[in-house]
C-alpha cells in the first residue's frame, strides 16, 4: 500500500494525499507540494501512513519540500494583496458589463497564476475579461464560477445559531441535505427556518438526521 501524509490548503478545506518521499513529515508542518495550479502552500493535517490504493488519485504526486524561513512571509503578503485584487475584478467586471459578481481571489504559491472565484445565475461569456486580466496581474488567471454554498464558504459569516458557520469553520464537504430531513425531526418547514445565510437548506439537518430516524423506529 502506498505512504501518503494528508494536506489541507485551507480551513475546512479538502485534505488531499501526497507522498513524503522518505521524508519524516509531522503533523502542522508547512510544505510546499505541486499541484494543478503549480506549487502550492499546504499544512500537513494527518501524519505518513500507508493507506489502500482504492483511496488515493493517481497519479500520487509527492510533497516537494518543507517551506523554507521566509517564505511564510511571502504568502502573507500574497494573502494580503488578495483582497486589493478582489476590488480590481470586480471593477473590470463592470467595466465589462459583465453579470457576475467577483467572490474571492486567490493566488497560488509563486503568485504566477490566480483564481478569481464568482456567482452568476447563468454561464457568462468571460473571455475579453480573462485576456484582461491575465495582462493587468501578470498571471495566468483562471475564473471559477460557485454555487451559493461555496460563495458562503468562500466568505464566511454567522449562522442562525449565533456561530461561524460550519463550511468555513469544519466543513471540507458539502453532503446533499433534503426537506425530508427537516420534516423527519419534527422541525418547521418554513423556508426561512431551515435555510441558511447561502439560501439552501442548513448543512446542520444532516448531523442528527440519523440518529432521529434510530429513535423513531425504535419507538
Amino acid at each position: 500500500m502506498p505512504e501518503v501524509v494528508g494536506v489541507r490548503f485551507q480551513q475546512a478545506g479538502t485534505v488531499y494525499h501526497f507522498a513524503p518521499a522518505g521524508v519524516d513529515f509531522e503533523v502542522g508542518d508547512w510544505v510546499v507540494v505541486d499541484t494543478a495550479r503549480g506549487e502550492s502552500l499546504g499544512k500537513i493535517v494527518t501524519a505518513p501512513r500507508e493507506v489502500p490504493h482504492s483511496e488515493v488519485q493517481e497519479p500520487l504526486k509527492s510533497v516537494v519540500r518543507r517551506v523554507e524561513t521566509g517564505e511564510i512571509s511571502k504568502a502573507v503578503e500574497l494573502k494580503a494583496s488578495e483582497k486589493e485584487t478582489v476590488i480590481k475584478c470586480a471593477e473590470l467586471v463592470a467595466r465589462h458589463d459583465l453579470p457576475m459578481k467577483v467572490i474571492a481571489a486567490e493566488y497560488n504559491f509563486d503568485g504566477n497564476r490566480l483564481t478569481v472565484y464568482f456567482s452568476a445565475e447563468s454561464k457568462v461569456d468571460f473571455r475579453a475579461l480573462l485576456r484582461e486580466m491575465g495582462s493587468l496581474f501578470k498571471a495566468r488567471v483562471e475564473l471559477r464560477q460557485v454555487g451559493a454554498r461555496d460563495v458562503a464558504k468562500l466568505l464566511g459569516g454567522i449562522g442562525r445559531c449565533g456561530r461561524l458557520l460550519c463550511c468555513c469553520t469544519c466543513l471540507c464537504k458539502f453532503d446533499p441535505i433534503s426537506v425530508k430531513m427537516a420534516r423527519d425531526q419534527g422541525l418547521s418547514l418554513n423556508p426561512a427556518m431551515i435555510s441558511g445565510v447561502c439560501g439552501k437548506l442548513l448543512c446542520c439537518l444532516k448531523y442528527e438526521h440519523e440518529q432521529y430516524l434510530e429513535i423513531r423506529d425504535r419507538g
